[in-house]
């Protein structure tokens, strides 16, 4: 039977006594969730609570910790509404939105190119399928960050490995996130939505790091 990936899950974040295998998962999939849609006031209230008032100055000065301090304040100081605006307006529309979330776009310059065909190879070997209510197709971010959540923290040891992990990372992820994040750190409207591309690529690169140290 396949299993099924569902973008936008509940995610605990800030937990940072987490092993180290479990923190990562959960960061990607607070970026998947965040990518999926915008934040709900409950995982607004989450990423604030990660570090408890008058604590931030406590914080290692490592970039992807105060890059996450950023987004940390960011949760504490802007509603509901102002995230969801900024989302609906570069990530929704009825044409082509500001910002494009698919790899095939970035990796071969359209929607629903080759790219896309080589992930759902990927996910059909790893016995995967996307749930029924899902509607982005399997090259969004926010499909290819729960996949790598899943390699991560995944029971099934003969899929959810390191092996895994970087192949499908290196091959569906790698490519093409540094872009993703250059096109929404170059609209300057983007407030809010910068400091999830910049935690996003710190994040992403320390992965890449460690795939090439295996």
């Amino acid at each position: 039977m396949s299993e099924q990936i569902k973008e936008g899950a509940p995610t605990a974040v800030g937990d940072v006594g987490m092993p180290e295998e479990l923190a990562r998962a959960d960061l990607y999939g607070l970026i998947a969730r965040l990518f999926h849609q915008a934040p709900d006031q409950e995982l607004l209230n989450q990423i604030s609570a990660s570090i408890p008032d008058g604590q931030e100055s406590q914080a290692d000065d490592a970039p992807l910790s105060l890059f996450w301090n950023s987004l940390v304040e960011l949760a504490k100081n802007n509603p509901v509404k102002a995230w969801q605006d900024e989302f609906d307006l570069n990530f929704i529309s009825v044409g082509r939105p500001n910002i494009i979330l698919n790899g095939s776009f970035y990796m071969a310059g359209h929607l629903n190119e080759k790219p896309l065909v080589d992930i759902r190879r990927a996910l059909e070997t790893f016995g995967l399928e996307p749930a029924e209510e899902i509607t982005e197709t399997e090259d969004h971010i926010s499909a290819l960050c729960e996949v790598m959540r899943y390699l991560i923290a995944g029971d099934d040891v003969e899929i959810s490995n390191l092996t895994n992990q970087r192949v499908f990372f290196n091959a569906h992820i790698r490519p093409w996130y540094d872009e993703l994040c250059d096109a929404i750190e170059a609209i300057p409207e983007m407030h809010l939505y910068h400091s999830v591309a910049v935690l996003a690529r710190e994040f992403l690169a320390i992965e890449s790091q460690s795939f090439d140290m295996i």
